[in-house]
């Protein structure tokens, strides 16, 4: 049950502010990680921060296995297992938290197609000016197709990354509709078992034998980096968004995630020391001012009609 809009409360302010920065700087300790562990080693580990303990005591989700099952492939194994290798090859901590942005738009794309959800005009302005932007940051990519920032191919993983998480997102969204006693914590915590096995599979089929075993040394800093992505990220920081989406409609707390491409380019350019060109500050530009035409163009428009 939400409450008043007027009553978002200082509390819930500072739990936004938190999931806000939690998930800006999540691009930072994902590059780090990947500094002494392979994208499915990291894949592989994530998950089981993200499931330990909470599975020994949360019980399963009252809905049917192929949920969990697709969930956790798409979300887990696509979005994740993508994203990391983009990052690996060849992706900033501080792009990849502004291009994973765009599957908001994959979302209502996939939604109008598989949901036959409606499209409204603010949506449509939002999708061309998205467009826009991230041909602005394959224009970058072509042009530094030798450099570490973004290559051609880390641009494709990541907007692959994105794409498979509006894959995931329909899928809750199903899920949802066929349970009528969702629990969100719950299907969290069970989706994130399915993608570890699949995970360990793909490192033995595709990485370096030499890189099997190098988890083993990795420093105290790689550690930190997988359980602030699997507990933080994961856990802290969706439980502390659910509850704000329980408590206060979904037009009052989605504007807070465009915070989070500032916090990733912030904390990338700070940590990393991540440098970004002018076609890169375009594409960012362009894709911000979409979601915020997704997010309030349709109350403007109404106000004008």
């Amino acid at each position: 049950m939400t409450t008043p809009a007027s009553s978002f409360s200082t509390r819930d302010l500072l739990s936004a502010l938190v999931v806000v920065i939690i998930w800006g700087t999540n691009f930072v300790a994902m590059k780090i990680g990947l500094r002494n562990l392979t994208p499915f080693q990291l894949g592989a580990a994530r998950y089981v921060f993200a499931i330990l303990p909470l599975i020994l005591i949360v019980k399963p989700p009252k809905l049917p296995a192929k949920w969990v099952i697709a969930y956790g492939l798409s979300q887990g194994v696509g979005q994740f297992g993508l994203l990391f290798l983009s990052l690996k090859i060849g992706m900033s901590a501080s792009l990849a938290s502004v291009i994973l942005q765009t599957q908001v738009f994959f979302t209502a794309i996939f939604g109008f197609v598989l949901l036959k959800e409606h499209a409204s005009r603010a949506l449509i302005a939002g999708l061309m000016l998205a467009a826009l932007g991230l041909g602005c940051f394959a224009m970058s990519a072509l042009q530094s197709a030798s450099a570490a920032d973004i290559t051609p191919a880390g641009f494709v993983l990541c907007l692959s990354g994105a794409a498979m998480w509006a894959v995931s997102n329909i899928v809750v969204r199903r899920a949802q509709k066929a349970t009528p006693e969702f629990n969100v914590i719950s299907f969290i915590v069970w989706c994130g078992a399915v993608p570890i096995v699949p995970f360990i599979l793909l490192s033995l089929a595709f990485d370096d034998p030499a890189t099997r075993w190098q988890w083993v040394g990795a420093p105290f800093a790689t550690w930190a980096a997988v359980a602030f992505i699997g507990w933080m990220s994961t856990i802290v920081g969706y439980a502390m968004w659910t509850r704000l989406l329980k408590r206060h409609p979904v037009n009052r707390v989605a504007p807070f995630s465009l915070g989070v491409p500032v916090i990733g380019i912030a904390s990338g350019m700070l940590a990393l020391g991540d440098v970004i060109n002018g076609w890169q500050w375009a594409g960012v530009a362009l894709i911000v001012i979409s979601l915020i035409c997704t997010m309030f163009g349709g109350r403007w428009l109404d106000r004008n009609a």
